[in-house]
């Protein structure tokens, strides 16, 4: 299944004008030079609660940036870049329907044969008083691995980090910087 963690530092808003229903445009790209990973990611604001509109506009933006990875176009573009892992991510202000994780548990296996990563990121807000790190420092308000099964992360009051290994949110006890 594919990977869900939680991103609290409030540093990764949506472009203006982005999202999955926007099924042409690449939302964001970067090179996470902490990783040396590419990371394309895309956003979805709306609740999950459109159905099957909203499930063929997921996977026609995955379309669209396996397309733009694998045909060549990332590369003719930025070819100082070329060979590097590259991670999908879906920003989400909502945990993806059961559906949704469905096909992106799907997806991932599929793109994993391309040495393609796929992760879900739940956008919250900023936390008061929050450490700042980001997920790939494994500071606060990040954490999260790709493992085997569904893996959501969440972060109550700044990080803490535990896991569950299911659909449900793990809520942590502790402090910030507790550990994940």
């Amino acid at each position: 299944m594919v990977s869900i963690r939680e991103d609290l530092t409030g540093q990764n808003r949506p472009p203006a004008g982005s999202g999955i229903e926007r099924t042409g445009m690449l939302d964001a790209f970067a090179h996470d030079t902490r990783e040396d990973i590419l990371v394309l990611a895309m956003f979805e604001t709306r609740p999950w609660e459109h159905g099957e509109r909203q499930l063929w506009q997921l996977q026609e933006k995955l379309n669209a940036y396996v397309s733009f990875i694998l045909d060549g176009e990332m590369k003719e573009n930025f070819p100082h870049l070329a060979g590097k892992p590259v991670r999908i991510e879906l920003r989400a202000s909502h945990e993806p329907s059961e559906r949704a994780l469905g096909f992106l548990g799907r997806a991932r296996d599929q793109l994993g044969l391309q040495q393609i990563g796929l992760e879900v990121v739940l956008i919250g807000e900023q936390v008061e008083g929050c450490c700042g790190g980001g997920a790939s420092q494994g500071g606060c308000c990040g954490g999260g691995s790709s493992g085997p099964e569904t893996e959501v992360r969440d972060q109550s009051g700044c990080c803490g980090g535990a896991s569950a290994t299911s659909s449900e949110i793990s809520r942590p006890e502790g402090g910030c910087c507790g550990g994940h």
